[in-house]
């Protein structure tokens, strides 16, 4: 099966997630998955959830933290701002207390904290996910192509959604227990019945925001994960580790896609000698990937003559992987 069946096949699958380690070219491939589902006439957004991401450098526009940006009709492109949605979400927090509590000023010990939180190593990562929430809950695209970041931290990134998931639970059961026992006091004490407990209320939409989110990145029906692979041995080896991870987390992955292909037709060639020991290493692990992923391989990508940057390139490859475009 090529890759245009597999999205032939599988209309109802609008989430697509391209994975693998880094510098193998998934950013490259979202960017032209994106530009072929556009110029079939659907409405695509293609976003990177890297904080070192590329999207603009590849569409040849400066388009970080400036939202979803169109690059072509139907073609939208979109690279997250961690700090500026740290900030983002640090506002939001100080209003929050602020109209749950009604008070006129942050306590000065909640506001060192909200301070040393953003400070936090996952902060980053927590923002990023915080925002894709937004970006997937709002449903404003017909496709969502997600530039993952490299494989280690992918899948820090799925587990959040668990942990976050978990956490939220216990939170939100120890405030039930305690709204229970707040009631019983009001009405020992003869009060009228307390008004509806607005912080269990905003950790319920925190849980549906994460769940929402979540059961879409898993969710075989609507989500497609490709994995990026290279012929090189370690790129294999790692490949076939991540898949049994990825597995654990539920993520359906629909195939792989080979990319930077050396030209078979150089063989044949009077070539370097170094040009030829690379062939022969690209044809022996190859045939590996062919052995241990089989028919799960729905595209080879050549090695180009020059970087994959601009529209003219990312045509190129987008015929490379879905065939030829009108």
């Amino acid at each position: 099966m090529s890759l245009a069946e597999v999205f032939e096949k599988h209309p109802e699958r609008r989430y697509i997630e391209f994975g693998g380690k880094g510098g193998l070219g998934k950013t490259t491939l979202s960017a032209a998955t994106a530009y072929w589902l556009a110029k079939k006439g659907y409405k695509v957004l293609v976003f990177s959830v890297d904080p070192q991401a590329s999207l603009s450098d590849i569409f040849q526009r400066d388009i970080f933290g400036k939202g979803a940006v169109e690059i072509i009709p139907g073609l939208f492109a979109q690279e997250i701002d961690a700090d500026k949605r740290i900030k983002e979400y640090q506002d939001e927090i100080r209003q929050k207390i602020l109209d749950m509590y009604g008070l006129s000023k942050v306590p000065d010990e909640v506001e060192r904290y909200i301070q040393a939180a953003a400070a936090e190593p996952a902060m980053e990562e927590s923002a990023i996910f915080d925002q894709v929430v937004d970006i997937v809950v709002k449903g404003d695209y017909d496709y969502y192509i997600y530039d993952l970041v490299p494989l280690g931290h992918a899948l820090y990134y799925l587990s959040m959604a668990t942990v976050y998931d978990q956490w939220i639970d216990k939170i939100t059961k120890l405030r039930q227990e305690m709204e229970e026992y707040s009631k019983v006091v009001a009405i020992m004490q003869r009060k009228k019945e307390l008004e509806e407990d607005k912080i269990l209320r905003e950790l319920q939409e925190i849980r549906y925001r994460i769940n929402t989110s979540s059961s879409i990145l898993t969710d075989r029906e609507k989500t497609a994960f490709f994995f990026v692979i290279i012929p090189e041995e370690m790129a294999i080896l790692d490949t076939e580790k991540a898949a049994k991870l990825f597995a654990k987390y539920k993520v359906p992955i629909s195939g792989y896609v080979v990319n930077r292909v050396l030209p078979a037709e150089l063989e044949h060639q009077n070539i370097p000698e170094y040009l030829r020991y690379r062939l022969e290493m690209q044809k022996k692990h190859l045939a590996t990937i062919k052995e241990k992923f089989g028919h799960q391989v729905l595209a080879y990508v050549p090695e180009f003559e020059r970087d994959i940057t601009g529209l003219d390139m990312i045509h190129r490859v987008a015929e490379v992987l879905f065939g030829k475009i009108e």
